[in-house]
């Protein structure tokens, strides 16, 4: 699912015009990622958090030149999903995911 076709379905189910939908996603998530960059996290209950996580500083390799790359310590964003959440994604049998997305590929 794209992010317009998440603005079609909760139009959809809502009966607010798409043009308002947008806006209040856009503005989700905007607040999210000013939340974030500020080092503050999430979290909403039943769905789950968004946080931060913090990467060590360690040596990478510039493949290119064959040296070593100092990459320092930094913090990158995540999602941890609610118990309830996780719990129901697990219900979904692989079979039916499979077969979904083949008819993506179709269309």
């Amino acid at each position: 699912m794209r992010k317009a076709d998440l603005i079609n379905k909760i139009a959809e189910k809502t009966n607010i015009p798409k043009v308002d939908v947008l806006v209040a996603l856009e503005t989700m998530f905007k607040e999210i990622k000013g939340t974030l960059a500020k080092g503050e996290n999430i979290y909403v209950r039943g769905f789950g958090s968004f946080i931060t996580k913090k990467r060590a500083a360690k040596i990478g390799r510039n493949i290119k030149r064959n040296t070593a790359v100092h990459i320092p310590a930094h913090f990158i964003p995540a999602f941890k999903p609610a118990k309830e959440f996780m719990q129901e994604v697990k219900k979904l049998e692989i079979d039916t995911i499979i077969r979904d997305e083949g008819s993506d590929e179709m269309a």
